[in-house]
């Protein structure tokens, strides 16, 4: 085999082809610009996207073959091709595995035809995977089958276990292979996750394809067997690998076995020496070679050991090579009669095939033409014609893969021209090269010079003139400024363009930035002075680690200066001053060292396990210049996720300690470095470990015996936690004997959190115990305690109950004990029942409801207070024993009253205006009259007047309630406040103020309000007040209108005859209206025309045989129309009213 050509040679050759650059204008044959890579892998559930772009003049036309054949693409419902493109789209909802094919695009128009490479579909599919079951210790391989390359695309496994989902880490136990499969080397029960799942991704499509999930379920056994070394990848004692020269060559050997296999190499014999071309990764069980070369050739030899055995596998490396390009064909533009070649070189091992084609026709068949002529892998044209125009197809193969290239030659006339902007202005800095662009075009090819004021031609030393036009000017000097001329011609013509030069001072940095060490939350100034030519302004970047540095209110430009205020750990690293302006850039670093927090530790282990402890080792983190102390944190099976508590704190120069555990209990672990500057984050989660179990360490709390019915007895007590359990399978064992008796104690055992006794004497002591078992043995017994079996009813009533020192409101009870064996249970209390039977004033309602009150036994002579009792009222009371669960029988009722107290509150208080100048007031009885009302009292005073009147004070009878005050005038306000009273004093006040009255309609308004008001009085005896109900003030105008008519028919009936002579209820004295009368001494009865209150003032009214009222006919009572209350006391009558309307 001959030697390849080394890539340096390759950059050579390609460096020397040069072909000018066609404007589009020109008429050409098409050129691919844009295709699919030869491997193209799509998901069917997308659009499935085959790319295919061309140029050429005229457009070029596209169509595709499919598996070699003609694919008619308008026919195809399910794809379609974009406008003034090649580029297939493919919308596979039904059957899309027909479309995976080998395709190929073809550009043409009448110039010629351009080929694409052959392009294979592929799809990447799902399928349903099986859960895979495992006992502990076993090997286990999950299959992944990524979709092909190339690329390769990158595989990865995730894990999931409800709510997280993680990468897979590997180990020396758990490999991802070459092939994306997942080896477990050894099945542990913590691998029984919910799901694993295998991702690929395609780096140039920023896809990422996800496998079906497969849940793995690992079944446990007592003892885990250990197993000798075996070949889970690759298979059997010897296997070979052909890599293709330039390409990833990757060498694994995953062992099975328990304990894990340890993986070592050797090449030729020897052992393996590792070179910077070379990795060994994956615990050492991978060799990696990003690109490899003949000299990786030989074999590789890896070997599996553990205590239990020692095995081989030899694998043969072989390196080919597909083909590569050593000189591309490129296009052609030739005048006629001109000469020319293509040159189409390749080299590989083998060495590749040249073959060429004619706008995709083989050049053997296509029409020959005496000017054309292939040599070898070159193509040479002699004296071109038009006829010579086409796109011509270079293929070089061989086993290994194939090169296809297109080039068109096109022979045309063509007048030079310079492509691109004209008369540009060029700026560079001093001692720079420049580079001075002419890109042009013209055939014959044109001759080109460059001149500087259009004088001399410009070639040698500091200047050269590439074959692209570009003249390079080289360590640039201020006098190079000025106008540069480009000149082309050829035997059509000329053409020329100007190019001016303007040459700038360079950038110097005068001040660099310092390395510097601070502390965390310290300021850090890193200075950076800089010298620039005066005519380009310049701008200041700082970048930190080669990354933009972010300003903000703590990090901040004074001028090109970089300030951190309170820096931490996070600003640590190489900051960089970049000063740049249009043409020039410099930069300078300096390193930035931040004391902090340690880093946390890494690589947590557990080993040496025993009964209550195991070994934690780490690997310590940076200590960030501070010496460490370490602190350990746990989590266990009675924490929620999450949850740590601190275990211990030890030296920072330990990096292995042994723990002192629970028993039968789960365990995580994290390590906290500490410094004096504050403590690292947590360690990543040690592995779960369980301890083994023992017995119970915990006595069972609270143990208490209560009886819930009369002959049994429930025992209870706290349950232990689960970390308190020390073993599987926990119960509870009870005991319980009576107590002060001989016999022996009964035992039960529960895994309950109660135990009921039954068949028991009702409220008997009981001594009782518990102790926690669990299959490891029992645990300590509890203290004794002393319980009581369930109550009965009580059999007895509380005798001789009694009241004493009765006052208003509150009276005092005694009682006799009942005996304790009437209790039937523990006593708790004696119970009151009382409640309020009637009220001492006849027709007063009251609430029957029931109350009650408690008092414990705890004294000789029982007595207790019952208070919130209403005045002048008739009570009834029982007593009941009662223990924790009944109360007794009642014992008998007895009866007590409770004298007279001061009345609550007047109700129904209203502030009226009947005229312009006055203001009326009325209310009606207490709500409790605590008593026989003797009289009201009535204070008033002026609320907005100037002149300070004093307070005045009223008293009216108990017949009397309402009153009439004259204003100063008609804004004069007046307060108000009236209390009841009894013989024992003044009840509650109740306060008002007048409101504004001011106009007629407020009088008027006033009247009818007032009007209303002798109906709602009509029943006061039922303590409503109708104007409280939110009825519409024209509807109770009218309702009060109704009843003044039937007041006034009554009156004139009684006027005509009546049953008595002399002054009734309804006769009029119409020489002078009735002053003095108010509606409760009219109306005090709803069941007779005749009122006691009309009679007297609370004393006795004497009778007729006939039961009339004997004062009606001697007269020894004083009408109150005859009072004369003197001042602006005017006592008001219902018929008021009438006279007003009239």
């Amino acid at each position: 085999m001959g030697t390849l050509v080394e890539p340096a040679l390759l950059l050579l050759l390609w460096q020397s082809v040069w072909a000018l650059d066609i404007p589009l204008e020109v008429r050409q044959p098409p050129t691919i610009i844009k295709q699919s890579m030869k491997e193209h892998i799509v998901d069917p559930k997308d659009t499935m996207v085959i790319e295919c772009e061309a140029k050429g003049n005229p457009h070029p036309i596209f169509s595709w073959r499919r598996n070699g054949k003609y694919f008619n693409v308008a026919r195809d419902s399910q794809a379609s091709m974009r406008r003034r493109s090649g580029t297939l789209d493919i919308y596979a909802k039904n059957n899309p595995e027909q479309y995976e094919a080998e395709y190929q695009c073809i550009a043409s128009n009448e110039y010629g035809s351009a080929y694409s490479n052959k392009i294979r579909l592929q799809l990447y599919s799902k399928e349903i995977l099986e859960p895979v079951v495992v006992s502990a210790g076993l090997p286990l391989v999950l299959s992944c089958d990524p979709p092909p390359g190339p690329p390769k695309p990158e595989t990865y496994w995730m894990s999931s276990s409800f709510p997280t989902m993680q990468a897979v880490r590997p180990d020396r136990r758990v490999s991802m292979g070459v092939n994306g499969d997942l080896y477990f080397s050894n099945v542990l029960i913590n691998d029984s996750v919910a799901d694993y799942c295998c991702n690929a991704r395609f780096p140039y499509k920023n896809v990422i394809q996800q496998k079906m999930p497969v849940v793995v379920k690992v079944l446990t056994t007592r003892t885990v067997a250990e197993a000798a070394p075996t070949w889970l990848s690759p298979t059997g004692s010897s296997s070979s690998i052909l890599v293709l020269q330039g390409e990833e060559l990757l060498l694994e050997c995953i062992a099975a076995g328990m304990p894990t296999p340890r993986i070592t190499w050797t090449k030729d014999g020897e052992d393996l020496a590792v070179t910077s071309r070379m990795k060994v990764k994956n615990f050492n069980k991978m060799i990696q070679i990003p690109k490899a070369s003949f000299d990786d050739v030989g074999e590789y030899t890896c070997a599996a050991t553990n205590r239990l055995g020692y095995i081989e596998h030899t694998i043969t490396v072989r390196v080919k090579a597909a083909p590569f390009w050593l000189e591309k064909p490129t296009d052609l533009i030739l005048a006629p009669e001109e000469n020319g070649r293509l040159v189409c070189r390749s080299d590989g091992a083998p060495r590749p095939t040249i073959s060429w084609s004619i706008n995709g026709e083989p050049i053997e068949t296509a029409d020959p033409q005496p000017n054309r002529q292939v040599s070898g892998d070159t193509l040479i044209f002699r004296s071109v014609s038009a006829s010579n125009t086409a796109v011509y197809q270079c293929n070089a193969s061989n086993q290994f893969g194939y090169l296809l290239a297109n080039a068109f030659v096109n022979v045309l006339h063509a007048t030079p021209r310079i492509l691109g902007p004209r008369n540009e202005l060029t700026k560079v800095i001093e001692g720079s090269h420049a580079l001075l662009d002419c890109r042009y075009f013209g055939s014959p090819v044109p001759e080109l010079r460059w001149s500087k004021y259009g004088q001399g031609n410009l070639e040698g030393n500091r200047f050269k003139t590439h074959s692209n036009g570009t003249l390079e000017i080289k360590r640039i000097r201020i006098e190079d400024q000025g106008t540069y001329l480009c000149i082309i011609s050829n035997i059509a013509g000329r053409d020329e363009n100007q190019v001016r030069i303007e040459v700038k001072e360079p950038i110097i940095i005068v001040t660099k930035p310092q390395s510097m060490k601070v502390m965390r939350g310290t300021d850090v100034r890193l200075e950076c002075g800089v010298k620039a030519d005066i005519t380009t302004p310049v701008t200041t970047n700082w970048l930190k680690n080669k990354k933009h540095v972010t300003l903000g209110w703590r990090i901040s430009l004074d001028e090109s200066n970089l300030v951190i205020t309170n820096v931490n750990r996070g600003d640590e690293g190489n900051y960089t001053c970049v000063i740049k302006n249009e043409l020039d850039q410099k930069s300078a670093s300096a390193h930035l060292m931040v004391m902090d927090r340690p880093n946390p530790p890494t690589n947590l282990e557990l080993s040496d396990p025993y009964e209550r402890t195991v070994r934690l080792s780490w690997v310590p983190g940076d200590s960030n210049h501070s010496p460490i102390t370490g602190k350990m944190q746990y989590d266990d099976d009675d924490w929620l996720p999450g949850k740590w508590r601190n275990l211990s704190t030890y030296p920072g120069t330990l990096n292995s300690v042994i723990l002192h555990l629970a028993p039968f209990s789960y365990y995580e672990f994290r390590v906290i470095a500490i410094n004096e500057i504050g403590a690292s984050r947590p360690s990543r989660p040690s592995t779960r470990f369980q301890t083994s179990g023992a017995p119970p360490d915990v006595i069972p709390k609270n143990l208490k015996g209560v009886g819930t019915w009369r002959n049994n007895m429930e025992i209870s007590w706290e349950p232990l936690t689960y970390r308190e359990w020390n073993g599987p399978k926990l119960k509870y064992l009870v005991w319980w004997r009576r107590r002060d008796s001989r016999e022996e104690w009964k035992n039960a055992t529960t895994k309950w959190l109660k135990y009921y006794i039954y068949d028991a004497d009702t409220f008997t002591p009981y001594e009782l115990k518990v102790q926690a078992v669990n299959d490891f043995g029992m645990g300590p017994e509890s203290p004794v305690v002393i319980g009581y079996s369930g109550e009965d009813r009580p059999i007895a009533a509380p005798l001789n109950l009694r009241v004493s020192d009765i006052e208003s409101t509150q009276v005092t009870v005694h009682w006799d004990t009942v005996t304790r064996g009437s209790i039937m249970g523990e006593l708790k209390e004696y119970k009151v029942y009382y409640w309020r039977d009637s009220s001492q004033l006849r027709w007063h309602w009251v609430n029957r409801a029931m109350k009650s009150k408690s008092f414990p036994d705890d004294v000789p002579e029982p007595s207790g207070t019952v208070t919130n009792l209403i005045p002048y009222s008739n009570y009834k009371m029982y007593i009941v024993v009662a223990n924790n669960r009944y109360e007794g029988p009642p014992s008998n009722s007895i009866h007590f009253s409770t004298p007279e107290g001061v009345p609550s509150a007047p109700t129904s208080f209203r502030i009226q205006q009947r005229h312009l100048d006055s203001i009326y007031v009325d209310w009606d009885l207490p709500a409790e009259p605590n008593g026989i009302i003797t009289g009201y009292s009535l204070k008033y005073q002026t609320v907005n007047a100037t002149r300070g009147e004093e307070l005045r004070v009223e008293e009216f009878p108990p017949n009397t309630t309402s009153f009439s005050i004259r204003r100063y005038d008609r804004y004069t306000r007046y307060r108000f406040s009236v209390a009841a009273r009894t013989r024992l004093g003044l009840g509650e006040w109740h306060t008002e103020e007048s409101p504004h009255y001011t106009t007629e309609s407020n009088l008027l308004l006033s009247l009818c309000i007032n009007t209303i008001g002798l109906v709602e009085n009509k029943h006061f005896e039922d303590q409503v007040d109708i104007t409280t109900q939110g009825w519409f003030i024209g509807i109770m105008c009218a309702v009060a209108l109704i009843v003044l008519i039937l007041l006034i028919v009554c009156f004139i009936k009684r006027s005509r005859g009546g049953k008595y002579p002399g002054t009734t209820a309804c006769s009029l004295d119409k020489r002078k209206p009735l002053k003095a009368l108010s509606w409760p001494a009219m109306m005090k009865r709803s069941d007779s025309d005749d009122s006691l209150v009309e009679y007297g003032e609370g004393g006795e009214i004497p009778f007729n045989e006939d039961g009339s009222f004997i004062g009606q006919y001697t007269g020894t009572r004083r009408d109150v129309r005859e009072l004369d209350f003197g001042g602006s006391l005017e006592l008001h009558s219902p018929m008021n009213t009438i006279y007003s309307l009239a």
